[in-house]
């Protein structure tokens, strides 16, 4: 009797841990397509790097991942559209140093990428420009910064919008410098070249991907990189760190977040795709044609650098006196 008891409770009891890993256990992912949300227009670097990751991971995980372009100031547009769809997997979203930027910036962000997002890995980082006619006198960016010494205020800076990555760039190249230099914002690159190349504006800050056909026609000269170490992109083109200044670092980044909540076998098998798609060679190639190093980061990593950034432009900001927007 007690042994029929005692296989009995065995039975039951295997059959309790069955059915408990069964209750826990993931359903595969991705079982249906992935909605990508990028608050950049479409044809922009931001957008032509996540199509190209997005078209690695369909054909890798087997399900289409889908970008849906939503611009918009601040990236506020796209955020809630990727909020709203739910923390299971299915709607992820592209946040930037651009969003790093905008938590400082605005006076009412509605929403808190640090609270309301959870890092997946990043997809690539860039550098800035620092181009000039190439017609002009300036061949180095010494050669700038004398006339901004000789001549204080003579010199225009262009950039596209009060705010942007590149305007923030500027500011920080004002402070590191303290070059008498004036801000000049354009709507887009296009308008900002054009200005370069009428010599209304004698200095332009924007990405490779940017400015690649006035490098290609020669018309404009690129003088200094804003990264710590110079791009691979373009190894020829020194650092702004090299000519003296060891404080300026404007290193751009892009990344795949998804909303709080979704969960971690989601967020690791994202990750590990990525970081997969990223060592590829043809990738990296696409990536570096537009001016982007192809980097993935863990989880942690991501999330370190958005702090990181978050903390530092804040700074920048501040001492600027850059009004709320």
């Amino acid at each position: 009797m007690l042994g029929t008891v005692t296989r009995r409770s065995l039975l039951a009891l295997a059959m309790a841990a069955g059915l408990g890993t069964a209750a826990h256990a993931q359903p595969a992912y991705p079982t249906r397509p992935v909605k990508v949300v990028v608050p950049f227009g479409a044809g922009g670097v931001a957008d032509i790097t996540i199509r190209i990751v997005s078209e690695k991971l369909s054909e890798k995980l087997g399900q289409r991942f889908i970008v849906e372009n939503m611009p918009g100031a601040g990236g506020i547009t796209a955020a809630r559209a990727a909020l709203s769809g739910g923390a299971d997997g299915y709607t992820l979203t592209m946040l930037t140093n651009g969003t790093a930027i905008s938590v400082p910036l605005f006076a009412k962000l509605p929403f808190d990428p640090q609270a309301d997002f959870v890092p997946i890995s990043t997809l690539g980082t860039f550098d800035f420009l620092f181009v000039v006619n190439a017609a002009s006198k300036f061949e180095t960016l010494k050669d700038f910064l004398q006339q901004a010494k000789d001549k204080p205020g003579s010199l225009n800076v262009a950039t596209v919008a009060v705010g942007s990555s590149q305007h923030l760039a500027s500011v920080l190249f004002k402070q590191e410098t303290g070059a008498d230099l004036v801000h000049v914002p354009f709507r887009s690159t296009p308008d900002a070249l054009v200005s370069l190349l009428r010599d209304d504006t004698q200095l332009l800050i924007d990405s490779q991907a940017a400015v690649k056909s006035g490098l290609e026609g020669k018309q404009v000269r690129a003088i200094a990189s804003s990264a710590p170490r110079r791009s691979p992109a373009m190894p020829d083109v020194p650092t702004v760190r090299e000519s003296g200044f060891e404080g300026f670092d404007v290193t751009s980044w892009n990344a795949l977040f998804a909303p709080k909540g979704t969960p971690q076998p989601i967020v690791d098998t994202l990750n590990k795709a990525l970081q997969d798609i990223l060592r590829e060679d043809n990738v990296k190639a696409r990536l570096l044609d537009l001016g982007i190093e192809a980097r993935g980061e863990t989880p942690a990593e991501l999330s370190a650098r958005l702090r990181s950034d978050i903390d530092k432009w804040r700074a920048v900001i501040e001492k600027a006196g850059i009004p709320k927007q």
